[in-house]
């Protein structure tokens, strides 16, 4: 069984940290569905920062409370403890094995099944950030298809 679920980004002020509260408010909407944890990191993430409060105000749109987020940057520990290392970019799967070399098998696109990547919103229109967290919503629910069963 998957107990530990890391979501990979660029800065995690965007992306992972969305699709981490995503991934938390599905699971609870599925009765007796077993997971773990979900945590996010970027990689290339300053410790400390905020979440994009433009995200944080769409997730709370569909009901998704985030309360308190602080980025923090991408280590092998992090990496070594993860039992599913899920990226927003198909790139990105190179870039956490580097980090930690043991990770091969265990990182996967968000958009694995889907074969796609979630674009960057941050910084863009809202109509970016709309597009991105429809996409990880629908990531979220396959992945969490397979993982809870």
């Amino acid at each position: 069984m998957i107990k530990d679920v890391l979501i990979v980004c660029h800065a995690n002020v965007c992306r992972s940290p969305a699709a981490e509260q995503l991934f938390r408010a599905r699971l609870r909407e599925q009765r007796g569905a077993r997971a773990g944890e979900f945590h996010s990191a970027g990689l290339r993430a300053r410790d400390g920062d905020d979440m994009d409060p433009v995200m944080q105000w769409l997730l709370a749109e569909r009901g998704v409370q985030v309360g308190e987020h602080q980025s923090r940057r991408l280590t092998s520990r992090l990496v070594r403890c993860a039992d599913l290392v899920l990226v927003t970019e198909r790139r990105q799967v190179a870039e956490v094995e580097r980090i930690e070399p043991t990770a091969r098998g265990k990182v996967y696109a968000l958009g694995n099944w889907e074969n796609s990547d979630v674009a960057d919103p941050h910084g863009l229109h809202e109509s970016a950030y709309r597009d991105s967290l429809e996409l990880m919503d629908r990531m979220v629910k396959g992945w969490l298809s397979r993982i809870c069963q």
